[in-house]
């Protein structure tokens, strides 16, 4: 199956969302992702708006021409305007006001109950469903019970501790789960705070066909420019 890596332009618009200002536009580096070379474009829309805004996921919608992958936490309100827009993908994810960035994986073993119906009706309107779960079999036969077509693999920890000695047993935790999902029939994706110096490990597991990766994609862009970052990383995954 061929490699994707789905560029994540949430952080464009936090700096944009910094100062007010109509600039720099998530959508134009959409589409300088995908002229580059990206496989996907992801966005999460949060509950407080704090970077992604309405208007972007709708001009997106329009003008992407991979694929679109929404994340999104499990609440009615971005629910309605998921199946309204109609992304490509749907990721479920956890999502706190207060934190920085998206902490740990969603507890799909721990709230099947409610988050089956969500599942259900994006799937009904022809959406697939990924659920971002930490690399536990827990979750990943949870994930396939409740129908998600696929599971991306929060890669958090590992990031914070592979430099160290505990980085060997959490790639191989990751690797691990990738193997049994996919064994369980679903699509395995990676992401969060996978840069340019710790991907190569986890991007020799066989398994793990799409990576998702936005800050340091967007940040070496600020130096670089957005192609040669979207390149320089589709050089790190693509076998």
């Amino acid at each position: 199956m061929e490699r994707k890596l789905g560029v994540n332009v949430d952080h464009v618009a936090t700096i944009r969302q910094a100062r007010g200002t109509r600039y720099p536009d998530p959508v134009f580096a959409a589409a300088m992702a995908e002229l580059a070379g990206a496989h996907q474009i992801t966005i999460h829309l949060r509950e407080d708006r704090r970077h992604i805004q309405d208007r972007d996921l709708a001009i997106l919608r329009e003008t992407i021409q991979t694929e679109m992958n929404l994340e999104m936490g499990a609440t009615e309100e971005i629910l309605a305007i998921a199946l309204e827009t109609g992304p490509d993908v749907v990721t479920l994810v956890p999502e706190r006001r207060e934190e920085l960035t998206t902490e740990g994986g969603l507890d799909v073993a721990g709230q099947r109950m409610k988050l089956r119906p969500f599942v259900e009706r994006l799937r009904g309107v022809g959406i697939r469903v990924s659920m971002f779960i930490e690399p536990d079999p827990r979750q990943i036969k949870a994930s396939r019970e409740l129908g998600a077509d696929a599971v991306e693999l929060h890669t958090g920890r590992y990031c914070e501790v592979w430099r160290t000695p505990a980085g060997g047993a959490e790639l191989e935790r990751i690797q691990d789960a990738a193997l049994l999902a996919t064994d369980q029939g679903l699509y395995v994706a990676a992401g969060h705070g996978l840069d340019y110096t710790n991907i190569d490990p986890v991007a020799e597991i066989e398994e793990i066909v799409e990576f998702n990766i936005g800050h340091s994609i967007v940040a070496r862009a600020i130096i670089e420019g957005m192609e040669a970052a979207v390149q320089g990383m589709l050089e790190r995954i693509v076998w």
